[in-house]
């Protein structure tokens, strides 16, 4: 196989991404919501493009999108692509659709050098990996799997407040099937799963490496409807020892985790601790009163299961304390989790062996954020994950990946895919 410059690939990948932000633009970035028009026009996309690659096309009960490229030997578990289209409300361009994209430029690389591996090779593109639509972990991966949790199928979409189920039918598919549990590919016919998607933290743009290897992503925990309660009180009648006031609780509750934070950091342990939204009832609030309720969101992650345990036994002990302390009770709300996944070493190994065989340097990288290659791993099923190099984070309309750094990933995983049934480790 040659280590050339990308020709194929580099055309497709430009041009899909390119065409993706034209027709989901929505100011001042894209958004491509759940089961709603821009992921939809995405799936429609990538699925013309794979057919005229010469790929299969199938969709299963949720509407995942499965691109097979026949291997001389179908029979063999296959080697599985794959990343989503959805997007933030007006995020970037790049989140999720990167991968898919590096999944299909593999296929026109393939083709252009007239290599037919030995197995099948997929390009999956989930639906609805973003939470913010659906308050769940992975549902499109999930139901891939057939492990999606029937009660899922009731959740809410944000802008809509129609269920999860409404929206599959209303998109032709079938949240029955989804529902019992009929998966769209089952696990023994997977040999890897392989996830590119943009970093969305700043470690490859400082290490100045246009990719890296994951080797973990970080589970967690969120109660996204959190309250501190205490007593509304006039600013200047209320004497200090009567207060009950919910910003100065709250306030103690962010200290004592910050505390918590340093001291897993002293030990030399990773997590991140995240007050993502606090607000007040602006029909109560005023400048001369003491606050009697202040509403917030918490989200907590870390790759190790034993940090997240400790930080939530901490939070619960925080409560106490401050409730006794400041007179304030706290009501958490729904808990919503997500668990860590380890990547594959061996799978890692073998990326290791491909860069340094490309002479790419490509560092071992943690993923702070969750993405589909997680439901892969907690099922079983060997895993691997590639992060671009992607300045301003994701989310937002600043994402700023570089074609060149995508080609680089493209140029790992034809490597990958090429020698992956020839260099055992």
């Amino acid at each position: 196989m040659s280590d050339a410059v990308l020709t194929a690939g580099d055309r497709l990948a430009g041009r899909l991404l390119e065409r993706l932000a034209e027709a989901t633009t929505d100011a001042p970035g894209i958004t491509r919501v759940a089961y709603g028009p821009g992921e939809r026009f995405a799936h429609d996309l990538v699925r013309a493009e794979g057919e005229k690659l010469g790929a299969a096309a199938r969709i299963d009960a949720a509407g995942n999108l499965y691109l097979t490229l026949k291997g001389r030997s179908p029979d063999l578990p296959a080697i599985v692509i794959g990343s989503h289209l959805d997007s933030v409300a007006h995020g970037g361009n790049f989140d999720g659709a990167a991968g898919v994209v590096a999944g299909l430029a593999v296929m026109a690389e393939l083709l252009e050098q007239n290599i037919q591996l030995p197995r099948d090779l997929i390009v999956l593109a989930t639906r609805a990996e973003e939470a913010v639509w659906f308050p769940l972990s992975y549902p499109g991966s999930q139901a891939a799997l057939g492990l999606l949790d029937p009660q899922a199928l009731e959740a809410k979409r944000s802008d809509s407040g129609r269920t999860l189920a409404d929206h599959m039918r209303e998109e032709g598919f079938d949240p029955d099937a989804v529902r019992r549990g009929v998966p769209g590919i089952d696990t023994d016919k997977i040999a890897v799963f392989v996830e590119a998607h943009i970093e969305q933290g700043p470690r490859l743009v400082a290490a100045e490496a246009p990719v890296g290897i994951v080797t973990g992503i970080a589970g967690g925990f969120r109660y996204v409807d959190a309250k501190c309660l205490g007593a509304y009180a006039h600013s200047g009648a209320e004497p200090r020892f009567a207060r009950h006031d919910a910003v100065l609780g709250f306030a103690d509750l962010v200290a004592g985790l910050e505390a918590e934070w340093d001291a897993l950091e002293r030990e030399g342990l990773e997590a991140t601790i995240t007050f993502g939204r606090v607000q007040s009832d602006p029909t109560q609030h005023g400048g001369s009163r003491v606050l009697g309720e202040l509403g917030f969101t918490l989200d907590v992650r870390s790759a190790e299961a034993v940090v997240l345990e400790r930080i939530e036994a901490r939070l619960r002990a925080i409560l106490a304390e401050v409730g006794g302390k400041r007179g304030v009770t706290f009501e958490t709300g729904p808990r919503f989790t997500w668990e860590p996944a380890t990547m594959s070493p061996a799978l890692i190994a073998k990326l290791d062996r491909a860069a340094t065989e490309l002479q790419m340097r490509a560092p071992h990288v943690p993923s702070g954020a969750g993405h589909d290659a997680a439901t892969f791993a907690g099922a079983g099923i060997p895993t691997a994950m590639l992060f671009v190099r992607n300045e301003n984070g994701s989310h937002n309309p600043h994402e700023a990946m570089e074609i060149a750094d995508l080609d680089q990933a493209i140029r790992l995983l034809l490597r990958f895919v090429t020698d992956f049934d020839t260099d055992q480790p």
